[in-house]
């Protein structure tokens, strides 16, 4: 199977290339395709990246492919990491959403108008770019909703996994559980779902009511908000002491806030982005089915707040080959239903300006 990383020369994009490649997921046999922008630096340094991963790996290298026409890409997998970033402001203000789907709206549309085109009409697209539920709406009106996939609730479940099992003192792979809603501030930790390899049911039970404490999700919006206050203070003296400070929060609330101030800190979250991609990747190249979390768009698959669910939303889905298939998500505590509905309508109105039109592609 061949894969085509759109934005491969921009940060995420890059790891995303150079992972695949030493992590040898594509046979030699197959091709990765590097996509850039004709009018862009990306149309130099696409060619420069290709020149250095043949460098570096060409023993074990696949065909790499460079494209800077949207419809000239052709993959059976095709990543999504094209587009504009927002820097983090030195008052600590959070970027502006809107702004970056402004920007990225158009870029979306390009590239789904080309693949609607030109494509073969069975890729998988994978979003890793942000607005990820934007970007998952654009893709969606014109692809068809279940060959689309966003990467974003995926990441967030990965790192809830990660802060269950430090907090635990056990690995990762011991810890299930997933994050749904919004990639940001409205991630909805299903602490429900949270299942832990070794314990019974009251144990589990046990465990998960330590870790939360006497919390529920009717108060994590304030919590974020109050964090990130708390956070750009102690950050602009001592950011060492920011993130220790972090390190004494309950599990959920780092899953929002750590990536949150690595962005402020200056650095990035692309080799950590790349590395939950490229894993997703592997495994359906494989061939093989996997249960993750991920934005869809839904037509009515699962009950959210009373109602079915219709739009874009991070949720669990069976994800193939073929795209996603079955929702799997048992009716939900009363806090996390609710604050999964308020996601739902928060990226909903969100994404109103840019997707207010023909829906047709979405309904497949």
């Amino acid at each position: 199977m061949d894969v085509a990383v759109l934005g491969a020369t921009g940060d995420v994009g890059r790891q995303v290339c150079t992972q695949l490649v030493e992590r040898q997921v594509l046979p030699t046999t197959s091709r990765l395709q590097l996509v850039g922008r004709p009018d862009g630096s990306s149309a130099r340094a696409v060619h420069g990246l290709r020149a250095d991963l043949i460098d570096a790996y060409d023993e074990h290298a696949p065909v790499l492919d460079v494209a800077l026409d949207p419809a000239d890409v052709v993959a059976d997998v095709v990543v999504v990491a094209a587009g504009r970033t927002i820097a983090p402001r030195s008052d600590g203000a959070p970027p502006s959403r809107a702004g970056l789907a402004e920007q990225n709206a158009g870029v979306f549309r390009a590239y789904a108008d080309a693949l609607a085109t030109h494509g073969s009409g069975s890729e998988v697209v994978v979003v890793v770019s942000n607005p990820v539920e934007l970007g998952v709406a654009v893709m969606a009106q014109r692809l068809g909703r279940h060959r689309v996939i966003g990467m974003g609730a995926w990441l967030d479940t990965l790192r809830f996994r990660r802060e269950i099992a430090v907090q635990l003192g056990v690995r990762r792979h011991r810890v299930g559980g997933f994050v749904g809603g919004q990639h940001g501030d409205d991630a909805v930790p299903l602490w429900s779902t949270v299942r832990i390899s070794g314990l019974d049911v009251a144990e589990r039970e046990r465990a998960v009511a330590r870790l939360r404490g006497p919390r529920t999700l009717a108060t994590f919006p304030a919590e974020i908000a109050e964090a990130k206050a708390r956070l750009t203070a102690l950050a602009s003296q001592d950011m060492a002491a920011a993130f220790a400070l972090i390190d004494t929060w309950p599990p959920d609330l780092r899953v929002v806030a750590r990536p949150w101030m690595t962005h402020q800190s200056g650095a990035k979250t692309a080799a950590g982005t790349a590395s939950a991609t490229v894993d997703l990747l592997e495994t359906v190249l494989d061939g093989r089915d996997i249960v993750v979390a991920g934005q869809v768009a839904l037509a009515g698959e699962v009950t959210v707040g009373g109602a079915p669910a219709h739009g874009v939303l991070g949720v669990p889905v069976v994800l193939g080959p073929e795209g996603w298939g079955r929702v799997l998500l048992d009716p939900l505590p009363a806090d996390e239903d609710a604050r999964l509905a308020q996601a739902g309508a928060a990226i909903t109105a969100a994404a109103a300006p840019w997707t207010s039109g023909d829906r047709a592609g979405a309904a497949r």
